[in-house]
Formats: C-alpha cells, sequence, structure tokens
C-alpha cells in the first residue's frame, strides 16, 4: 500500500476505504434538513414527507462485475439488476413502490437482448408489488445499469444498521451460500447443479420480510449482498457491539454439501461469506418470538465490538480468507 495518501489508488483503499472516504465528504458539507430523516450510509437514505417517509436507494450493475450475458440470459439479468435494488428498500422496513432505470448499451447490442432484459425487469418489479417510474438510455462500451429504488414507511420507523442492542437475537430469512456455490460452479464452466445456478442468476427474495420484521420489532435490518459475515460487521460496528453466530443453527442445503465436497471446499465458507441471495438478516430482542420466516442464528454481544465471530473465533481466523466481497480489491 502506498505510503503517501495523495497517491492512494482504488486497490490500496479498497471498497470500504474509498465508501468511507465519500460518506466523510458528504458529512462535512451536508446542509442539515428536517426533511431528511436518514441520510447516506445505510441501505437506503429516508426522506420525511410528513407522516410518511420515502426511502431511496441507488445500485450500478457492471458488465463483467455484476453478470455476465455468457452465464445469464438477458431476462435473468433483468430479474437479477431488480430484485438486489428493491432488497435493499425492504431491508428498511419499508414497502416498496417504483424503480428508475439507466442503462447504458454498447452500439452492437442486439435490440432482442434489450426487450428480453426490460421484460425481466419488469417481471421483477411486478413481483416485488413496485412499478417502472422512467429511467434513461445512453451509449457505453459495455452494458451498464443503474437502479433507484424507491419505498415507504412510516416516519421514524426506518430500520437501520446501528439499532442493535446487546442480547438480541440474529435472525435470518432467506438463503445464504446459494448464489457463491453457483458462482463456483460457473466458474469451473460447469451448469449444474441447477439449484445453485439458479440462485446465482435471479435470487430468491420475499420482498414483505422486511416488513414483517421491522412489525416483529427488529432493532436493525440489512440484506446479505455482500456477505452474511460482510455485512453482519456494518450492523456492528454502526451499532457499537458484537455479533456471535452459531454455526450449529444454520442449515445446510443439500446442494451445497454435495458441491463443496466435490469442489474440495466448505460449504459452512459460502454461507458465511457469499453474497448476491439478499437474505434479511436483523436483531430482535430476545423476549419476543421471531416472525415468520426468520430463523435464528446467533446473538448481538456487548463486548468485541464491530466483530463478528463464528463459533467464538473470527472469520479471518477460522477460515484464513476476508469475509464477503469487495470492489477494488486486488
Amino acid at each position: 500500500m502506498s505510503s503517501d495518501p495523495s497517491s492512494a489508488t482504488l486497490a490500496d483503499l479498497g471498497e470500504s476505504g474509498l465508501v468511507a472516504k465519500i460518506l466523510a465528504r458528504i458529512s462535512e458539507s451536508q446542509v442539515q434538513s428536517s426533511s431528511v430523516e436518514i441520510a447516506a450510509g445505510d441501505d437506503a437514505a429516508v426522506i420525511n414527507t410528513s407522516g410518511s417517509s420515502f426511502v431511496l436507494s441507488v445500485d450500478m450493475y457492471v458488465e463483467g462485475k455484476h453478470f455476465r450475458t455468457d452465464w445469464s440470459t438477458a431476462i435473468e439479468i433483468g430479474r437479477r439488476c431488480a430484485a438486489a435494488s428493491i432488497a435493499d428498500v425492504c431491508a428498511m422496513g419499508a414497502i416498496p413502490v417504483g424503480v428508475l432505470l439507466a442503462i447504458g448499451l454498447p452500439t452492437t447490442t442486439a435490440s432482442p437482448w434489450v426487450e428480453d432484459f426490460m421484460a425481466g425487469f419488469m417481471q421483477e418489479t411486478s413481483d416485488a408489488s413496485s412499478i417502472l417510474l422512467g429511467g434513461d438510455v445512453s451509449g457505453s462500451e459495455s452494458i451498464v445499469i443503474s437502479v433507484t429504488a424507491l419505498g415507504t414507511v412510516v416516519t421514524g420507523a426506518a430500520i437501520t444498521r446501528s439499532g442493535a442492542r446487546a442480547g438480541d437475537i440474529v435472525g435470518i430469512c432467506g438463503r445464504s451460500g446459494m448464489a457463491a456455490g453457483g458462482l463456483r460452479v460457473l466458474q469451473r464452466g460447469l451448469r449444474s447443479p441447477r439449484a445453485l445456478v439458479d440462485a446465482f442468476r435471479v435470487p430468491e427474495i420475499d420482498y414483505s420480510a422486511g416488513v414483517r420484521a421491522a412489525e416483529g420489532g427488529a432493532t436493525s435490518m440489512i440484506d446479505v449482498s455482500d456477505g452474511l459475515v460482510a455485512d453482519l460487521e456494518n450492523i456492528a460496528r454502526e451499532s457499537g457491539v458484537g455479533i456471535e453466530i452459531d454455526t450449529e443453527k444454520i442449515v445446510v442445503p443439500a446442494e451445497l454439501v454435495s458441491t463443496a465436497a466435490a469442489f474440495g471446499a466448505d460449504p459452512m465458507a459460502w454461507i458465511l461469506a457469499g453474497g448476491d441471495d439478499h437474505a434479511f438478516v436483523a436483531t430482535f430482542p430476545p423476549t419476543k418470538p421471531l416472525p415468520a420466516g426468520f430463523a435464528a442464528i446467533g446473538t448481538v454481544v456487548i463486548d468485541r465490538v464491530g466483530e463478528v465471530h463464528i463459533d467464538g473465533v473470527r472469520y479471518e481466523d477460522a477460515y484464513g480468507a476476508t469475509p464477503g466481497f469487495q470492489h477494488f480489491s486486488s
């Protein structure tokens, strides 16, 4: 890493370092507004509109980084982009309402590909009880897609990453590790097990889970896009707590067991560090039953602030690697 901060590259900073710099600049320059309830830094921003609040989130998807046209059909890519963005709104405990779509395309793109992409995008948007509100198109050297998701929540009721308290129960709704397993299969040039490949191509999301979590008293929540441990670390840091995961409480799908065995891998590593399934993980008071669809996998602790431990050990020490996905990492 460069010793001169002024010459540091994105490879030196990493994704988290770059985001921290951007958030610091936003914090320095931001004019406080009574209508901005939650600003940049969470899954989505929240704007108060007298009684209810708008929840807004934007994501970018780049060909070769987030998807490959030789691995996924245009329909699957459309569904995947819509699903991942709408999940951020749901992770705030909000009801999704609409999306904005901007897409950059090479001039060589076949028009049927665009039609199929839009069909998949509209299908997933509809499945989330949301609508396409508008957007923009542009020429580009590769396919670049930007999706802004919009939702609504009762003012003051949005669930952030910063509310977890010691003693809370950690619960998850949805799959984890399936997309990671599918990615490994595709990287090997294979197309089966189909369940894993399909999980990578299109996440299976319960769009009502965020609202159920909020109604069930969730103190914090996030959707698992970068990896279960990595995203729980966001909650741990921003809540000023530690988190302990009990792997005995995690059900490992048979497809993950068999595929990991064939690849000489540990399926639990995929579950703990793999992203793109967009499950919802939240913390709940221990005095309340978990909402329908959520399963307990751990607890919030008062010490080891900002850390997530797996059966008492840090992920890095247990698996010899950094958990989760980071852009710009070398």
